[in-house]
């Protein structure tokens, strides 16, 4: 996802954070759950977009700091020019297991063969679409998707889904804000649950922008958690100009315990961490550590 992309998303964030503040996930130190709780027993997996600024000038370096920093596994977000070969080597000798990757939708409907054959390479099980909005039906509309162009994106997302089976892949759907809009009554988001077929299409839910647009992810998660297989964990902060901005786990506003112990279907979860104010790695860090001591 271009760093573009993002900063359009965070400002839609704006727009929608005096929502999120309403059904807010009220923030529990972790360790002060419920009685009985235990904690996560899945490996603590980072997406790389988290290190984008740090990846093209050090790439095997950055590798080495996000393992030595907690993190056993990782989702791509672009392969800097790497090739998959190289790419594979690189992650091994950090002892990474890369096991999933981002393409917007227009790159999955356009060069999925070559990326299919790159996943091999490099050991991937899913394929995510970071973005499926803002797209249209017709090439020449303008203007944010109608509903129509969205119960398309449904249909996109099958036909691509069914050909990634096929590869022995399974294809996801991350979420920003946008899928979240309202429109002539419908949730989009509810509306891509509802038309995508779970035999071809899982969901990545980022908590983090599900929280932004005003949503509580446990109430997603409790009604379909086997749509559900991988999660991006981030935290969010309301800033000084109004909108959501991420933060370090557990400096913010949302407890993942009552989230992660909704998410029945869990498969994998990722740290995404796309905005720093202390030295990125130290809040790496300070996020996988949050998660070594979380009991859901």
């Amino acid at each position: 996802m271009s760093t573009t992309s993002r900063r359009n998303f965070l400002k839609a964030a704006g727009a929608v954070a005096a929502i999120a503040a309403a059904s807010r996930v009220e923030a529990t130190p972790p360790g002060a759950e419920r009685p009985g709780a235990e904690r996560l027993r899945l490996p603590i997996g980072l997406q790389l977009y988290s290190v984008r600024d740090q990846l093209p000038t050090d790439f095997a370096g950055t590798l080495a700091q996000v393992r030595s920093a907690g993190y056993t596994v990782v989702e791509a977000a672009g392969y800097f020019d790497r090739s998959a070969a190289d790419l594979r080597h690189a992650m091994d000798v950090a002892v990474l297991r890369c096991i999933s990757t981002h393409h917007p939708l227009n790159v999955l409907e356009t060069q999925l063969d070559q990326w299919l054959d790159y996943g091999h390479t490099i050991g991937l099980e899913y394929m995510v679409c970071s973005s499926s909005g803002g797209m249209h039906r017709d090439p020449a509309a303008k203007g944010p998707p109608t509903l129509d162009d969205w119960r398309w994106i449904a249909g996109e997302l099958n036909r691509i889904g069914e050909k990634v089976k096929s590869a022995g892949i399974t294809l996801g759907v991350h979420n920003h804000v946008p899928e979240f809009a309202v429109i002539d009554g419908v949730l989009v988001y509810s509306e891509l649950l509802r038309l995508t077929d779970p035999k071809l299409v899982v969901f990545e839910m980022d908590c983090g922008w599900v929280y932004a647009s005003g949503h509580n992810p446990v109430d997603l998660l409790s009604k379909t958690p086997e749509r559900f297989p991988l999660l991006h964990v981030k935290d969010m902060v309301p800033g000084a100009n109004g909108q959501m901005h991420s933060t370090e786990l557990g400096r913010g506003q949302i407890n993942y315990a009552p989230i992660l112990r909704a998410a029945t279907g869990l498969k994998q979860y990722f740290v995404e961490q796309e905005e720093f104010d202390i030295d990125p790695m130290q809040a790496l860090r300070i996020d996988a550590e949050y998660l070594r001591n979380l009991r859901v």
